[in-house]
């Protein structure tokens, strides 16, 4: 027996293996004058649709969701605000590529250049005619470079924490064999890593919490530059190379005078999706250019049903 219904609308999409799911209708009204503070109110007192959207029954640990919301800034199309399982996220990459795909399937924006309200600014994107997407991330930068954590089951750990949206603490000597069939091994090891950043008290600007892990390799695809594994904050791995994971990295290589503006850096995933990554200099360390291609896989209703035990995500 069926209780009160409510039906959201969402758009899936994937970004080089990572899927993204845009709520289109039907999802909370949002209070506050920024999308930073809409992000806020969605976490106080909307959190059950989170849960619902990107959590099973419906979806699961490596979807990310999206929901549209206004923008007070008249420059920019929409309003986005971003969250995958395990909460909220500032910005997302892969999810901004999703989110322009996802547009252009609905006829709302066509090929050139988009302005979205992000709560960590204004993030610019460019479709091209041939569906390849652009996205103009945030101000990124290094914070500290070669920082020590010693890691439970695994010893001295050293990387560099940098921003590029979110936090990262990024890692390139690690020991550890960067291929798909290792993802399970590569997983635990990242974890602890993260734990122990945690333990440790180490973070981020004013305590920001570092939720990503990122490791690099050599890549024997001749086509990139690099390969990573990156470990999101729900304990699921990016299938993409991860826009905001290659943003961080470009700081990092900018930094050490290892990529100049202007030069393109193919980030390889763990799956062998490519990333294009270039950046401009800026006051606030650099501003990066993210390259990839999102396809759309669903135009779907999602029921809630009030007696349905459950009915908001598992």
């Amino acid at each position: 027996m069926s209780g009160k219904l409510q039906k959201i609308r969402v758009i899936d999409s994937h970004t080089g293996g990572e899927p993204t799911r845009i709520i289109i209708e039907g999802g909370p009204v949002l209070t506050g004058d920024t999308i930073a503070e809409k992000r806020l109110d969605f976490t106080a007192n909307f959190d059950h649709y989170r849960s619902a959207v990107v959590q099973e029954p419906r979806g699961s640990d490596v979807l990310v969701g999206g929901i549209l919301v206004k923008s007070a800034n008249p420059e920019c199309v929409s309003g986005i605000i971003f969250f995958n399982n395990a909460g909220m996220l500032y910005m997302c990459g892969h999810g901004t590529i999703g989110l322009v795909s996802t547009l252009a399937y609905l006829g709302e924006l066509g090929p050139g250049d988009h302005k979205f309200d992000t709560p960590v600014g204004v993030v610019s994107a460019h479709l091209f005619e041939d569906g390849r997407v652009a996205v103009q991330n945030v101000p990124s930068y290094r914070y500290r470079k070669d920082v020590p954590v010693d890691v439970p089951g695994i010893g001295p750990v050293k990387g560099d924490i940098a921003w590029g949206g979110n936090w990262f603490f990024l890692i390139s000597e690690h020991g550890q064999s960067l291929v798909i069939e290792n993802v399970e091994a590569l997983t635990n090891y990242t974890w602890k890593i993260r734990l122990a950043l945690e333990a440790a008290g180490i973070s981020g600007v004013d305590g920001g919490l570092i939720d990503h892990i990122e490791l690099f390799s050599p890549s024997p695809n001749s086509d990139a530059d690099s390969r990573n594994f990156v470990l999101c904050p729900g304990k699921a791995y990016d299938r993409s190379p991860c826009g905001t994971g290659t943003s961080a990295k470009l700081a990092c290589l900018a930094s050490d005078g290892k990529l100049l503006p202007g030069e393109v850096w193919r980030q390889e995933s763990i799956i062998g999706s490519i990333f294009e990554g270039s950046f401009q200099e800026s006051a606030e360390g650099v501003i990066p250019t993210i390259i990839g291609t999102a396809s759309i896989t669903s135009d779907s209703t999602l029921i809630l049903d009030s007696a349905d035990p459950f009915c908001w995500g598992i």
